[in-house]
């Protein structure tokens, strides 16, 4: 897969999380050297990745918005997305959840 081979660095930015002043990263290594030993292909392994940080994403996601994971509709996870940019965009990299 085209990401995977050609934008590791951006597939990491998309891993990362501020919380509470402390970067934590929705994919450990821990984790990322498990899926490079899994059998699977290079896109399948990208998938995995994505699949795991997109969970803890969720997560996060979800506790902002005062519901269940499983509750959460693309709706909110949309204007999540929107809050979290705008935050970027009116104070900077560092106060928002994403950092890429």
């Amino acid at each position: 897969m085209v990401l995977n081979t050609v934008y590791p660095e951006l597939l990491s930015k998309l891993l990362m999380i501020n919380s509470q002043s402390n970067s934590t990263q929705f994919l450990t290594p821990d984790e990322s050297a498990d899926v490079d030993r899994a059998l699977l292909s290079q896109s399948e392994k990208f998938l995995t990745r994505l699949t795991i940080s997109s969970l803890r994403l969720l997560n996060v996601i979800a506790k902002d918005s005062g519901v269940r994971m499983e509750d959460l509709s693309h709706q909110q996870v949309i204007t999540w997305f929107e809050k979290d940019a705008k935050i970027k965009r009116e104070q900077g990299n560092e106060a928002s959840v994403l950092k890429w």
